[in-house]
């Protein structure tokens, strides 16, 4: 399963709406990683609202993406962790050390707005174009 990636200006939002499977998690990383250096983002939101479990593989996932997200130079905000993931994660020793989190993506694209603009990168609303 292909998860889609969106552009808005130079940050890239994803929406993890089903469980993956092992190849699926690993083929999300690799692309994403590879959209980030392409566009040359400033941020990424991964949304994980959907999720109602995430097991420590999924975990990792997740964590070892925004941090190679990270060293590419881009912002990441894990948005919509449900609140029984957030216990499971804890319970089982894992978080999600190479991201900020967000209650939802509305919140999340606000974090990252508010730390490009910080860095002194281009607005979020900014078209690199004109």
């Amino acid at each position: 399963m292909k998860i889609p990636i969106l552009r808005l200006g130079r940050i890239l939002l994803v929406s993890i709406q089903d469980d993956l499977t092992d190849n699926d998690a690993m083929q999300f990383q690799s692309d994403l990683v590879e959209r980030v250096a392409e566009i040359e983002a400033l941020g990424v939101a991964i949304d994980i609202t959907a999720l109602d479990v995430v097991d420590s593989y999924m975990a990792r996932v997740i964590n070892d993406t925004a941090c190679m997200v990270g060293l590419l130079g881009a912002e990441v905000v894990i948005c919509g962790v449900q609140p029984f993931v957030a216990m499971t994660l804890i319970e089982m020793g894992r978080d999600l050390l190479g991201a900020n989190c967000a209650f939802n993506l509305e919140q999340g694209l606000e974090i990252l707005n508010r730390r490009i603009a910080t860095r002194g990168d281009i607005h979020i609303d900014e078209d690199e174009d004109d």
